[in-house]
């Protein structure tokens, strides 16, 4: 499922799991960010009590979201991408913000000797619920995916 709006759309938080904080980072865009992020997740997951049954979902889609504001996201050299998760009532809210306002699509039609092209295909099995929205302090979007211990849409 995608929605669109704002960044607020999908389940609202309820709250950090057990206290535990969001963890909030800004990465270059660079072809190893997507493993940078996921590093990232790795180890916030870990202090996160049922965090291990959302790694393995986790770590995709977030990899995914976070090549494609490397690889699409059409803005001036320099600029950063920032990740923020959180684990809320069970699930992980995983947010990827980047400068570009364009909207993410999902491609349908690749042809199956085709490299790339299947990420969102992927964000969407693999989610809960995901969208897109602006980003309320400047310029571009948050691509938002909500992952659930139970596998993707339920």
């Amino acid at each position: 499922m995608i929605s669109s709006g704002n960044s607020q759309d999908g389940p609202e938080p309820y709250g950090p799991a057990d206290g535990i904080p969001a963890f909030e980072a800004r990465l270059t865009r660079h072809r190893r960010s997507a493993q940078v992020a996921r590093n990232h997740l790795r180890e916030f997951l870990q202090r996160v009590p049922g965090g291990r049954a959302l790694a393995g979902d986790g770590q995709l889609v977030l990899g995914e979201l976070v090549a494609n504001a490397v690889v699409h996201a059409r803005v001036s050299p320099g600029r950063e991408i920032a990740i923020r998760f959180e684990v809320v009532c069970d699930h992980l809210r995983i947010e990827v913000h980047d400068a570009s306002s364009e909207k993410p699509a999902i491609r349908r039609t690749a042809d199956p000797e085709d490299m790339s092209g299947r990420g969102l295909y992927l964000v969407e099995a693999l989610s809960l619920e995901w969208g897109y929205g602006p980003r309320p302090e400047g310029i571009g979007k948050i691509v938002w995916a909500l992952v659930s211990p139970k596998g993707g849409a339920e």
